[in-house]
């Protein structure tokens, strides 16, 4: 080991890796702390972008979270029209994760439709409906009620396109009004109000790492 350019043999020596140039191997051995990452729930409010900045000047979510260590990123989108449930975090290895494709993330939206769709209707949600980038999976889709103009469904999917919810209920002829996403991931907007957030417990961010841990060691045996 050399510390400071000079040779060290005793053992128990003591070195600050703040201050001290180490080199173990001919190999530098920085002292910076890892990044502490952060993972924020957020109930997105209507009229906001689901992102960091914005060439036409319109409100970012991140600007309505304050007090938070380094920078944050949505994990994924929420329509500029539409609230509820967004995660943000420094953590890209996580939120690669939530957002790829091949681990099916569930999503589950509060959506106001035209009219009242039909059992049918809603039968043909959960089957799957044809867009134009292809038939959707299978989702859950159950009516909540009616009002005079319109109808309340939640709507459950595990598929991240562009627009997707909106796109759906159109298919069936009942364009949306007004969506909320209640819960991504396991994890549900509770009583925060629009604009509000929370930091997330270490138990919500251990369920969500074991989103993919688990998904990556059945490959592993798989392959095995």
């Amino acid at each position: 080991m050399v510390v400071n350019g000079k040779t060290v043999t005793e053992q128990g020596a003591k070195v600050d890796p703040l201050r001290d140039s180490v080199l173990v191997d001919g190999r530098k051995i920085t002292g910076r702390p890892a990044p502490l990452c952060e993972y924020v729930l957020l109930n997105k409010p209507k009229g906001f972008i689901s992102a960091v900045s914005d060439p036409l000047n319109r409100p970012v979510v991140v600007d309505l979270v304050k007090g938070v260590r380094g920078r944050l990123y949505p994990v994924g989108r929420l329509d500029y029209d539409a609230e509820g449930v967004l995660l943000l975090t420094n953590d890209g290895d996580l939120s690669n994760h939530l957002i790829h494709p091949k681990f099916g993330v569930q999503k589950t939206y509060l959506v106001k439709v035209k009219d009242a769709p039909s059992q049918e209707a809603i039968s043909r949600l959960e089957r799957g409906v044809y867009l134009e980038d292809g038939k959707t999976l299978p989702a859950k889709a159950h009516f909540i009620r009616r009002t005079a103009e319109n109808s309340w469904i939640e709507l459950t999917v595990r598929e991240g396109r562009n627009r997707l919810v909106k796109r759906m209920c159109m298919a069936i002829g009942h364009p949306v009004a007004k969506l909320k996403r209640t819960e991504f991931a396991g994890i549900k907007l509770g009583l925060l109000k629009p604009g509000e957030y929370r930091r997330l417990t270490p138990q919500e961010v251990g369920a969500l790492k074991s989103l993919y841990s688990k998904e990556s060691s059945s490959d592993n045996a798989a392959q095995g």
